[in-house]
């Protein structure tokens, strides 16, 4: 049996997202899933003919899903869903904004995933993203360990790659972590970034580092302000498909995910980006990070503050 994903949404960010888990080349099969009649199956069309430029075998499958579950037998036995679906931000919009109207889009979709792709692992990429996540594993009922979000991948790129550019280093050098949730209590950890090895505190100074904490922090929205139209979604496509390749290849890899935390850093019964062992299974562990005092109590704020929004939406 060959490995198989599903994309839910074919807006830019499910679009790019299909085609980057086409082109890694392995998968048998990559599905595709909309509301917008025929917009899935143009998309595949066009996605197919590029293999032979691309060098990938890997078949795209567009199908488009009716209100009633109809289409959603086309994802039956995948290994992998990428949940994009739901409304992007408009300028001036919080990602808080979103809660009720992609409350209900998640759901019906979480529904038909647990319908027909019993055994998947579920990526939640729709915002509000950690209240997403925990909404997402509520309607699959599935064990909280196959339903994870992509956030921290996105965050921790957006650090490095304003830390690379104000040092004027090569991205490749960077390292850094966020944890905490997507939004305002993100939690960057300085004291785990590091630039060619050595602690991002000693290359630039404390004030420096806040101010590119907020620039993330603001990463999102300072794109959805630049586009005016939709949001960002080359750096988050390639978050999500990543995170789905470590599913596929059982890889064990670490990375920072929106993922159940229980006992970990004395936090428990909540979902929150944290680092995590990315597998077969979805989250294998969450791997718990040394914090200094100040990281670790921004942690546990972060952590009350999606608890209380993340009590709100199982009515939803």
């Amino acid at each position: 049996m060959g490995k198989k994903v599903t994309v839910v949404g074919a807006g830019f960010y499910g679009s790019t997202t299909a085609q980057r888990l086409a082109e890694y080349d392995v998968f048998d099969t990559v599905v595709i899933t909309d509301i917008v009649e025929g917009k899935p199956a143009g998309l595949a069309l066009d996605l197919n003919q590029s293999r032979a430029i691309e060098g990938f075998e890997t078949k795209v499958v567009g199908v488009t899903t009716g209100p009633n579950g109809e289409g959603y037998e086309s994802i039956e036995g995948s290994d992998v869903v990428v949940i994009t679906a739901g409304l992007p931000r408009k300028p001036g919009m919080s990602r808080m904004d979103l809660l009720e109207t992609n409350a209900k889009i998640v759901r019906q979709v979480a529904e038909n995933v647990a319908k027909y792709a019993p055994n998947a692992v579920v990526i939640v990429v729709s915002n509000p993203l950690d209240e997403m996540t925990a909404l997402a594993q509520l309607a699959t009922q599935f064990p909280k360990n196959r339903v994870l979000g992509q956030a921290g991948m996105l965050d921790t790129a957006r650090f490095s790659n304003f830390v690379a550019e104000a040092l004027n280093v090569p991205v490749a050098s960077v390292r850094t972590l966020t944890l905490g949730s997507h939004g305002d209590t993100m939690v960057p950890v300085p004291s785990k970034s590091t630039v060619n090895g050595k602690p991002l505190r000693e290359a630039m100074p404390a004030e420096q580092i806040e101010e590119l904490v907020v620039k993330t922090r603001n990463g999102g929205a300072e794109v959805v302000a630049l586009l005016k139209t939709g949001s960002a979604y080359y750096a988050p496509s390639a978050a999500a498909a990543r995170m789905a390749k470590a599913v596929a290849e059982d890889s064990g890899e670490v990375m920072p995910v929106c993922a159940w935390v229980d006992g970990e850093y004395g936090i428990s019964g909540v979902y929150l980006g944290v680092e995590a062992e990315i597998g077969a299974e979805g989250v294998k562990r969450v791997v718990e990070t040394d914090l200094d005092a100040d990281e670790r109590a921004s942690l546990l704020e972060a952590a009350e503050a999606v608890r209380a929004k993340q009590g709100d939406i199982s009515s939803m």
